[in-house]
């Protein structure tokens, strides 16, 4: 099987166009600051805050472009840290998904629903699907080459022509399979 990057995700926030401008003021829009792996997608300078009944996580990275949705990704652990019973989800499966408080430098954001643990996945293109032998939605398991060799269960492939091979787990998965830096990953069967 061939081998593909695994990158870990840190917590992080992604904001509908109304919610950039209350948490940032009127008119603003995001500010790019790096690419990130997947086409289209962006790291901005934009931090907020996030509220939850037990604390508070400050310095939340945004990530861009604007979505339909706003949505928080955190790990399990910042889920305890903050008092919030987050479900592991899909990216954008947010039906039935508690909220929490944003606080950016203009506003605050009281999300009604939002908050997930995002469940592990690969982005692949159709071709790269077809290399490895996987389709849309398949849940497959992943071998990590890091310090602590780990296999993880239950990881979702996602198939779509604008993605690029990498597979995304959280920090911490990444702190339990040593996986810092460059590492890669391959599906067993």
């Amino acid at each position: 099987m061939a081998k593909f990057i695994v990158e870990t995700s840190a917590r992080h926030v992604h904001l509908t166009d109304a919610d950039i401008e209350t948490l940032f003021g009127k008119g603003a829009t995001l500010t790019h600051k790096k690419d990130l792996s997947q086409p289209g997608q962006f790291a901005c300078e934009e931090r907020v805050k996030l509220v939850g009944p037990k604390r508070e996580i400050a310095n939340v990275i945004v990530l861009g472009p604007a979505r339909p949705e706003s949505q928080v990704e955190i790990s399990y652990t910042d889920a305890r840290t903050l008092g919030i019973d987050a479900p592991v989800r899909e990216s954008g499966d947010l039906a039935g998904t508690p909220g929490c408080k944003l606080v950016g430098p203009c506003g605050e954001v009281d999300l009604t629903a939002g908050v997930i643990i995002a469940k592990r996945h690969i982005h692949m293109t159709p071709a790269d699907a077809a290399e490895l032998g996987v389709s849309d939605k398949e849940i497959v398991s992943v071998k990590l080459d890091s310090p602590r060799s780990t296999i993880y269960g239950d990881v979702v492939v996602r198939v779509k022509d604008s993605f690029a091979l990498a597979m995304h787990i959280d920090t911490d998965e990444s702190n339990a399979a040593c996986a810092f830096g460059q590492f890669y990953g391959e599906i067993v069967k």
